[in-house]
């Protein structure tokens, strides 16, 4: 018997996993529901959203005084590919036209703009006006598949670092310590999303 494309969708978003990965916020879930999401985006949204979970309970234990969003974060990286439901072109190939699509799309389901951005933020930590919950968002989408972009790493600990007054060696020495433990099972990650088909 063949998998149905909303039955692929379904196990992308329940199955465990291996590593176990966290469920994605209900919202969230019902969210690609009613898309019809591809089962790989899913699969992709579970593992980067798993590795957020991680990024902002680190923050949480390591910086008690710094006030971050950690339900943003986690919407964030949860919906962070969302554009990807308009432009599945982009799940197996390069193109930023989700990213803008993504935005919208929240936004004209109901969303605060507050936590559509994400969607179109997630891959310009150099702008500026970017936000340590922008920076965790985006740190997520690269490491949850063991890849280190220094650029968005040092943004990291000086927003870190400038929060807490600490050093910044410092502040970058215990973010590699997290982000090598965490890029130790992207092998695992990218077999749990490889397993789901771009196109059902």
């Amino acid at each position: 018997m063949t998998a149905t494309p909303s039955d692929l969708l379904l196990r992308a978003l329940d199955v465990p996993g291996e590593p176990p990965l966290r469920p994605l916020p209900a919202v969230v879930t019902e969210l690609l529901r009613s898309l019809g999401a591809p089962p790989r985006l899913a699969a992709h949204l579970r593992a980067v959203h798993d590795v957020a979970v991680d990024l902002a309970d680190w923050v949480r234990d390591r910086y008690p005084d710094l006030a971050v969003h950690r339900d943003a974060v986690l919407f964030g990286a949860a919906t962070h590919d969302v554009g990807k439901t308009l432009h599945p072109e982009e799940l197996s190939g390069p193109g930023s036209a989700h990213e803008a699509a993504g935005r919208d799309l929240l936004l004209d389901r109901g969303f605060a703009p507050a936590l559509a951005r994400f969607a179109a933020t997630h891959a310009s930590w150099d702008d500026p006006a970017v936000t340590i919950e922008d920076l965790l968002v985006s740190t997520a989408d690269k490491v949850w598949k063991d890849k280190r972009v220094p650029d968005l790493e040092d943004r990291l600990v000086r927003a870190l670092a400038g929060a807490t007054g600490r050093e910044p060696w410092e502040e970058y020495l215990a973010l590699d310590d997290l982000l090598a433990r965490l890029g130790a099972d992207a092998g695992r990650r990218l077999a749990f999303q490889s397993a789901f088909p771009v196109h059902p």
